[in-house]
């Protein structure tokens, strides 16, 4: 449904040339929820204004459907007005001297074609109680609470009926008691209408909760994509590990090849899961998330590596505590119950699983 091909995009600044897009391909499927996730400066919303025909890229070429909107090698350009899509902006974009109904209305009476007031009204009341606004059609736009402008906005996009929707941070504005409850409604409501949705953000959680497919970006490059799960749990670099959710990192070298591996960290020997293609000797970094360090009362089993620390730091987290553990000279981070009784100076033993650690390249 979006097909992207070797992407760059420049601009110039005050401050000389910014390469914000290095090459990105993309293939998102009709109806998928895919998500760009990456930090500030990573390109991610200088993609999506691409695909909406924003921006204007150097090298690349972009479909919509079957629709070529770019093709910088064709010198074709598609103007944002005749490609078929919905774009919820950051701020929403609302216009402050109209209702709620003639935000709505106002894509369709701007058309080259405008329909009859009668289809225009209909459209506006099945997509305000889509996203449950109906009753305040005639409400003022900037009356509105901070949810509900984001659902108006989200209204405005959806009400031409567009084959793709564009998101860019559409939640960052909201507080976290709200956008946690939005973010639900706006996945379930976009799955429900079969709409192939691109989502940009620099929020985890976001990613990992409303996406079928997450791109994690990092300098205007692709760096891993996948499902929210492969990109948790079996990131394939540092930057993924560190970005997506809390990891520990032991660094060592590959003392062992196997199912599992071994490597040499100065906190001991790290049984693990290895890379493709590494060899003994090799400089890796062993990566494990808190949630799945635990305490060791018993014996370890064989495939089982238990370290030695002390207890530095308990934080209540109210369905936790993260405790942070001195190994030698690392910081080892877990997620313990909070009625497990564990003292800050007490002396532990971890146990990290090795199916749970896996090592990365450094």
């Amino acid at each position: 449904m979006i097909r992207i091909e070797d992407l760059h995009v420049r601009y110039q600044t005050e401050r000389g040339e910014v390469y914000a897009v290095r090459g990105i391909d993309l293939d998102v499927k009709q109806g998928q929820f895919f998500t760009l996730l990456g930090p500030s400066g990573c390109g991610k919303t200088t993609t999506l204004r691409s695909v909406a025909g924003l921006e204007k890229p150097y090298q690349g070429e972009i479909l919509v459907g079957d629709q070529l909107v770019l093709s910088c090698r064709r010198k074709l350009l598609v103007p944002p007005y005749k490609r078929d899509i919905g774009m919820v902006f950051q701020s929403y974009a609302i216009w402050p001297h109209m209702n709620v109904f003639e935000n709505v209305a106002f894509p369709l009476r701007e058309r080259k074609r405008s329909l009859p007031e009668g289809e225009i009204r209909a459209r506006v009341r099945k997509v305000l109680s889509l996203v449950q606004l109906d009753g305040l059609e005639d409400r003022p736009a900037p009356f509105l609470s901070g949810g509900q402008q984001q659902r108006l906005a989200l209204a405005r996009a959806l009400v031409k009926e567009p084959r793709v929707l564009l998101l860019d941070e559409p939640l960052s504005n909201l507080d976290a008691k709200l956008r946690e409850e939005t973010r639900i409604e706006m996945r379930e409501l976009v799955k429900r209408l079969g709409i192939t949705t691109l989502y940009v953000t620099h929020d985890q959680l976001e990613a990992l909760t409303m996406s079928d497919v997450v791109a994690v970006m990092e300098g205007g490059r692709i760096v891993q994509q996948g499902t929210p799960l492969e990109i948790y749990s079996a990131p394939q670099n540092r930057f993924v590990a560190s970005f997506i959710g809390l990891s520990n990192f032991l660094e060592g070298r590959v003392k062992t090849l196997g199912r599992p591996g071994a490597v040499e960290t100065p906190s001991g020997i790290v049984q693990c899961v290895l890379p493709d293609g590494v060899a003994a000797g090799d400089e890796v970094v062993v990566v494990i998330r808190p949630e799945d360090v635990t305490l060791n009362n018993g014996a370890a089993g064989a495939n089982e590596n238990v370290l030695e620390g002390k207890i530095e730091a308990i934080v209540f987290m109210g369905d936790a505590l993260e405790c942070q553990v001195a190994v030698g000279a690392k910081q080892i981070r877990l997620k313990l119950h909070p009625s497990s009784g564990v003292t800050k100076g007490s002396s532990v033993r971890l146990k990290l699983p090795a199916a749970s650690c896996r090592a990365v390249r450094a």
